[in-house]
């Protein structure tokens, strides 16, 4: 019986011991994770994403109606630089907004 209380003891020691390391463990990789997502590295890897987008260029070429677009900013170029749009029904500048939930 006095061995499995000193067991029991040495187990309960060693699990806190345990528990208090992987605290530390886990708190310093989350340190370390927030740094680097605000070094120059990431800052510059996320200019690199952008760069590497292709620029989508609209142009008009005769569409007039909601369901002929495809996007939500196709619609806005259509509407601001293309003449006889009838996608603002509402007059309020917001093209499809039905459509694009907007």
């Amino acid at each position: 019986m006095k061995n499995l209380l000193i067991f029991i003891v040495i187990f309960l020691g060693a699990w806190q011991f345990f528990l208090k390391d992987n605290t530390q463990v886990e708190s310093t990789k989350k340190k370390a994770v927030a740094e680097f997502k605000s070094s120059a590295a990431m800052q510059t890897l996320a200019k690199a994403k952008e760069l590497t987008k292709p620029k989508v260029v609209y142009k008009c070429d005769g569409r007039q109606y909601c369901s002929q677009m495809t996007s939500f900013e196709e619609a806005k170029y259509f509407i601001q630089h293309c003449p006889n749009t009838k996608m603002d029904v509402d007059n309020d500048g917001i093209a499809c907004e039905k459509q694009f939930n907007k």
